[in-house]
């Protein structure tokens, strides 16, 4: 019997992603196939749903690649996820034996104890200005992939 994946399939797969579009364009963000086999669950979130959508349908063994425009991936860069913090809300969010600098992400927690990251861009006296967008927002991504099997 011939498997194929399904929206619901868990995979052991090889895959490596790489930078399609902008300033690292053709560096590697991460990469399996020199080390230890990935785990995925369809369905559950892992991958944008642009990523899981091109492996539906691969049977057991399949060695491909894809590549996926932002919106498909990790959607378009918004311009209102980039946001002021203020200096009292950064020290409760942030170690205070660490000190910060751009480029560092610091996680926060919500009033309804949902956590998200952001991206420092600039430190001022007053507070920060934090990137809340996903790393991969706005970039278009080649993937390739090595299925290994199928549950």
């Amino acid at each position: 019997m011939d498997i194929s994946v399904q929206p619901d399939s868990y995979l052991t797969l090889h895959y490596r992603i790489s930078l399609d579009s902008g300033p690292g364009a053709g560096s590697v963000f991460t990469d399996t196939f020199t080390g230890r086999p990935a785990t995925l669950q369809m369905g559950n979130g892992q991958w944008a749903p642009g990523m899981e959508a091109a492996l539906i349908g691969q049977p057991e063994d399949a060695e491909f690649s894809f590549t996926l425009a932002p919106a498909d991936a990790y959607g378009d860069r918004n311009p209102d996820l980039l946001q002021q913090i203020t200096r009292e809300m950064l020290e409760r969010h942030a170690d205070p034996d660490n000190e910060l600098t751009p480029g560092d992400m610091v996680e926060f927690t919500a009033p309804t104890g949902m956590r998200y990251s952001g991206v420092l861009k600039e430190l001022h006296d007053d507070g920060a200005l934090f990137d809340f967008n996903h790393p991969l927002a706005g970039i278009a991504l080649k993937v390739d992939v090595k299925i290994l099997g199928i549950l």
